[in-house]
């Protein structure tokens, strides 16, 4: 799909080791073949650069701009596409964070998020993982503008927080995309509902980019990357394997979505409403 009404998106499900320069070299190979493919705006998943774990995040780390994002901008300048680099760990000073940038065609950042919620939860007899041992929760939400519509990003467990989206849309964005690597004890029972509760909460595109399972890992992902539409229904949706999933973004259809159900004329504004205090 080409045009000002709507354009073809690429989740890239990346396998992930331990080696960041193969992680770097694969991510590069597969952003490439996305947009010899027509893809328009590529998204890589949550931590594509590095495993994702408390015990890799700092060995890991880099500045922002650094080795990774100097990649994303120059890969985005030749290939004259908009670029989310998933997220990998940044440190700034004595803090890390997970951060996502986004680059544009001519290779300018366009935007930085750092995960605002960071994942702690303990689920006994199956997973415990609390970020907030190793990380700083970022404060600032992250939007960009590309020709055809506003875009929304967040990262992973930010997607449980319907908050964040409702003021993404409220700031009127009509596609929302999170990098995420949810696991094989949330994945299964979380990761599509939420995808598609956002969705349907504010007749959005919402895209779930999840780096590929491996079951060596020390952190398990479940993969499943998706695009759902603003009618909730999954466009395309990946198994557990590496690959490339391409998806439309038809933004007549969100129209027509949000004509034929028109929830958004509707909210009772007088009675509530969710403002951003910052």
């Amino acid at each position: 799909m080409a045009g000002l009404r709507g354009f073809r998106m690429a989740l890239i499900q990346l396998a992930v080791g331990a080696d960041k320069a193969a992680n770097l070299q694969r991510a590069s190979e597969m952003v490439k073949k996305a947009a010899e493919r027509g893809a328009s705006l590529v998204s890589l998943p949550e931590c594509f650069n590095c495993p994702y774990g408390t015990q890799y995040f700092a060995k890991y780390a880099e500045t922002v701009p650094g080795e990774t994002t100097g990649m994303l901008s120059r890969l985005a300048k030749e290939l004259k596409i908009y670029l989310i680099g998933g997220s990998i760990p940044e440190r700034s000073g004595e803090l890390l964070y997970n951060c996502s940038t986004v680059f544009g065609p001519d290779g300018t950042m366009l935007a930085k998020f750092r995960k605002m919620h960071l994942f702690d939860i303990d689920v006994p007899g199956k997973i415990r993982f609390q970020e907030s041992e190793v990380l700083t929760g970022g404060n600032e939400f992250c939007t960009f503008d590309t020709e055809w519509c506003k875009v929304g990003l967040a990262i992973c467990y930010d997607v449980r927080f319907s908050e964040l989206a409702s003021i993404y849309a409220q700031k009127g964005c009509k596609l929302m995309c999170f990098p995420g690597a949810f696991n094989m004890t949330t994945g299964p029972a979380h990761w599509k509902l939420l995808l598609r509760a956002r969705s349907l909460d504010h007749q959005v595109y919402v895209a779930g980019i999840s780096p590929a399972r491996d079951d060596n890992a020390t952190y398990v992902a479940w993969g499943n990357s998706m695009l759902v539409s603003p009618w909730g229904q999954v466009v395309t949706e990946a198994d557990e394997k590496e690959t490339i999933l391409y998806g439309d973004v038809d933004l007549d259809y969100l129209d027509e979505v949000r004509a034929h159900v028109p929830v958004r004329n509707q909210k009772r504004t007088e009675l509530y409403t969710l403002p951003a205090t910052k």
